[in-house]
């Protein structure tokens, strides 16, 4: 069997009975360093965690107050509005008184020749009065 030729022993068992052999190293050579030297090149996780806590805690501050300040612009913002809303609304007013007379001179002249027409009169039968509408007024042509 193989056993016989590997190892010069006449007829085992099983491989069982093989003799162990193992190779070593000569007792005089120095002991080798197996384990591994990382040295430790940064900060602790506590450290570490400080700051991030630190970053997220100030970010956050930031934001609150830029929100404040941003709110204090929409309010600012909304107080000039409400002060020149009624310089605009007597704008608007002028405007459309000049526009509606130009408009009734207008109407008198297109139909001067019908008789029994009111210049000014209302088409609608009430007496309530409705806005005009701003396309009329403004030299806009009627986009249908």
């Amino acid at each position: 069997m193989a056993e016989t030729v590997v190892r010069g022993q006449k007829g085992m068992s099983s491989v069982k009975e093989l003799p162990v052999l193992q190779d070593r190293l000569p007792h005089k050579l120095p002991p080798v360093r197996y384990g591994a030297r990382i040295p430790n090149t940064g900060p602790s996780g506590l450290t570490v965690m400080a700051v991030v806590g630190f970053m997220t805690f100030w970010g956050l501050y930031k934001v609150g107050q830029f929100n404040r300040y941003r709110s204090l612009c929409k309010l600012e913002k909304k107080a000039c509005r409400f002060a020149i809303t009624p310089y605009i609304l007597a704008e608007q007013d002028i405007s459309y008184v000049n526009a509606r007379k130009k408009q009734l001179e207008e109407e008198a002249r297109i139909m001067a020749n019908v008789p029994g027409w009111v210049v000014g009169e209302s088409v609608y039968h009430t007496k309530r009065w409705m806005s005009p509408m701003s396309d009329i007024f403004q030299n806009r042509e009627w986009r249908l």
